[in-house]
């Protein structure tokens, strides 16, 4: 068990839905530390995410629609982990299908939880450059909404910092990233 983990006894675990990309639980636990209750968590095979470069030191994102918050967000590429699949091949389909480019330089920038209060999903979040556009680059999926936008690190730090809808994912991904990309 990795260090940091101590995991609670289960004593009773009832499913409530199963679904396309996660399931919910409700599972009634005894902590580390005695306490008992009843939990609810998302099952989250998690996901993927990059910060791709251009060689002029532009970032590409995504400004996606979200039905969840009913708008837009400004987002890095990313894609959940599909079964026994690695992030980096996961990562390394969906930004050609999200963005367009391929990348041919990979740099791992770390992982995190993503909402860990109710959720086990894990996000690995890689730096992607040397990329090159794609002369047949694959059709969006029919339930995607995707608008390419290119910024510069300097704009995309003002727009999280002047409350622009960016995804909590994009922005921790951009503080892994930010030294190798701001100097």
């Amino acid at each position: 068990m990795p260090i940091g983990r101590e995991l609670p006894q289960l004593l009773k675990q009832r499913f409530f839905f199963k679904g396309r990309k996660f399931d919910f639980e409700v599972n009634r636990l005894r902590l580390p530390n005695k306490a008992e209750g009843e939990w609810e968590c998302i099952r989250h095979p998690g996901g993927a995410l990059a910060v791709p470069v251009t060689s002029e030191g532009k970032l590409i994102l995504v400004r996606q629609y979200r039905f969840a918050v009913g708008g837009r967000l400004l987002e890095f590429p990313a894609g959940t982990l599909e079964a026994n699949e690695n992030p980096e091949d996961t990562i390394k389909r969906e930004i050609e299908e999200e963005t367009g480019y391929s990348a041919q330089k990979w740099q791992k920038l770390g992982e995190f939880f993503l909402a860990p209060g109710y959720s086990d999903e894990i996000i690995y979040a890689y730096l992607a450059q040397d990329l090159q556009k794609l002369e047949n680059p694959p059709t969006q999926e029919e339930d995607e909404d995707i608008e390419i936008v290119f910024l510069t690190p300097k704009e995309l730090e003002a727009a999280i910092m002047e409350g622009e809808a960016v995804d909590a994912k994009s922005i921790c991904s951009f503080m892994l990233a930010r030294s190798l990309l701001m100097g």
